[in-house]
C-alpha cells in the first residue's frame, strides 16, 4: 500500500538525506562448532562435497559424537553453515561468518547443498542455533555496538526489523530483543516489525538474512 494505492508487486522505501547517519546492528543468532575449515571441493556452486578433504556430513557426524546432549539435539535441527567474510583473518569467531541455511544432505555421498555460492578455498565453520545462542549473539553485537561509539551519546532513534522465527515463538515470552536494546542503548524511541526475511551489512557487505534481528539506528551525521 502507498497512499491511496495498491501494488501487486515492486518496492516502498524511504530515503533520507540531511544531516543524518544510519548504523546497523545485524545479529544472526548463531555460534560456531568445530573448527573453521576450507572448502576443497564443491559441485554446482552451492554443493559442499568436501571440507579439509572430508565430505561435510562425515564432519557433523564426529561433532555428534563428541558433543553433548543439548548439542547433539541441534546438530539434528539447528545446523547452519557459517561462510567466512574477511578473507584477511587468521583466526574466527562469533559474528565473523555470514550464516546459511543447510537445505539437504546426501547420506551416501556426504555432500550438503547451502543456500549460499560456494567456492573451494573458502573458509566455512558449522554453527548451531537456538535461543540461548540467539539472546547471546544480540547482548554481544549490542554491546560491541556501544564499545565502539565510545562516548558519543544515544542515538536519536532506532528501528527493528526481526524474523518471525524469534520473538515469543523463540524465547517463550515477548519483547525480548527489544529489551535488550534498551538495556544496552538505552530509551532510545524504537518502532519496526517482523519479517520474513531480513537485509542488512555483514563486514560491509548488504545480504538478505534468515532468523536474524536488523537495527538501524539514527544519529547525526556530524557531531
Amino acid at each position: 500500500f502507498l497512499g491511496d494505492r495498491i501494488h501487486g508487486d515492486g518496492l516502498v522505501g524511504v530515503a533520507l538525506q540531511g544531516n543524518v547517519r544510519v548504523d546497523s546492528v545485524v545479529a544472526q543468532g548463531c555460534r560456531p562448532i568445530g573448527q573453521p575449515m576450507f572448502v576443497t571441493r564443491v559441485r554446482d556452486h552451492h554443493v559442499l562435497v568436501e571440507v579439509d578433504g572430508r565430505p561435510p556430513l562425515e564432519v557433523i557426524r564426529d561433532l555428534f559424537e563428541r558433543a553433548d546432549a543439548r548439542d547433539r539435539g541441534l546438530l539434528q535441527s539447528a545446523l547452519f553453515l557459517g561462510i567466512e567474510m574477511r578473507p584477511d583473518l587468521s583466526a574466527y569467531g562469533r559474528g565473523d561468518f555470514l550464516i546459511r541455511n543447510v537445505t539437504a544432505a546426501d547420506p551416501n555421498t556426504g555432500a550438503m547443498t547451502i543456500a549460499a555460492p560456494l567456492r573451494e578455498g573458502l573458509v566455512v565453520q558449522f554453527h548451531l542455533r537456538d535461543a540461548q545462542t540467539s539472546a547471546d549473539d544480540l547482548d554481544e553485537r549490542l554491546a560491541h555496538y556501544q564499545f565502539e561509539r565510545g562516548g558519543m551519546g544515544p542515538p536519536h532513534g532506532a528501528l527493528l526489523f526481526s524474523c518471525l522465527g524469534r520473538g515469543a515463538w523463540l524465547y517463550g515470552a515477548p519483547n525480548h530483543d527489544s529489551d535488550a536494546f534498551r538495556r544496552h542503548v538505552g530509551a532510545v524511541p524504537l518502532g519496526g516489525f517482523f519479517c520474513n526475511g531480513e537485509i542488512g551489512p555483514v563486514e560491509q557487505r548488504t545480504f538478505l538474512h534468515g532468523y536474524t534481528s536488523a537495527f538501524g539506528l539514527f544519529r547525526p551525521r556530524l557531531a
